[in-house]
């Protein structure tokens, strides 16, 4: 069982290591849930003792926890990747290639809410790209239902709200 998790924990590390991005818990088990490599529970295990153990670093917004592989993590794939078969090294080359612009996407727009001062919450609101940050928007908002209904929309909305302030303000 052993040796299955490591390889488990390879091929997460060379998706981390290959897209060179973070990547996140949804898109990470899309992959080795539609591959049918192990299930859901497993995987939750693995990523766990990743973390655990300095492989990974995770990060949390609103609604998704996003991995990003650490310099342990780079060096134990230097060290081990030819573990992992040229048939999966090639389903992962597939897989990212496939869904690069949705990953991408999804690590651009963001949008996580926070508790303020008083009882109003804060929600940030962001669009990257590259290295560039687009639009970087805090609104405080009178409840945390509203600061959830906000994250939720801004992944859809981003692109109004953008041009919307562009024309306004150019």
């Amino acid at each position: 069982m052993s040796d299955t998790l490591t390889l488990y924990k390879l091929i997460i590390l060379k998706m981390l290591a290959q897209i060179d991005s973070p990547l996140s818990n949804s898109q990470i088990s899309e992959f080795i849930l539609e591959k049918e490599y192990t299930n859901y529970f497993t995987l939750q295990q693995v990523l766990s003792e990743m973390e655990e153990t300095g492989l990974v670093t995770i990060s949390n917004n609103h609604n998704s926890s996003i991995y990003h592989i650490t310099e342990a993590g780079t060096d134990t794939l230097h060290y081990f990747g030819d573990k992992i078969s040229d048939a999966i090294c090639q389903d992962i080359l597939e897989y990212l290639e496939k869904h690069h612009a949705d990953i991408r996407d999804a690590l651009s727009t963001t949008a996580d809410y926070f508790p303020g001062n008083g009882q109003d919450y804060l929600v940030r609101c962001q669009v990257r790209e590259q290295d560039s940050t687009l639009i970087d928007l805090t609104l405080s908002v009178p409840s945390e239902k509203q600061a959830i209904s906000m994250c939720n929309h801004w992944k859809a909305k981003s692109q109004k709200v953008y041009a919307y302030l562009m024309e306004q303000l150019l």
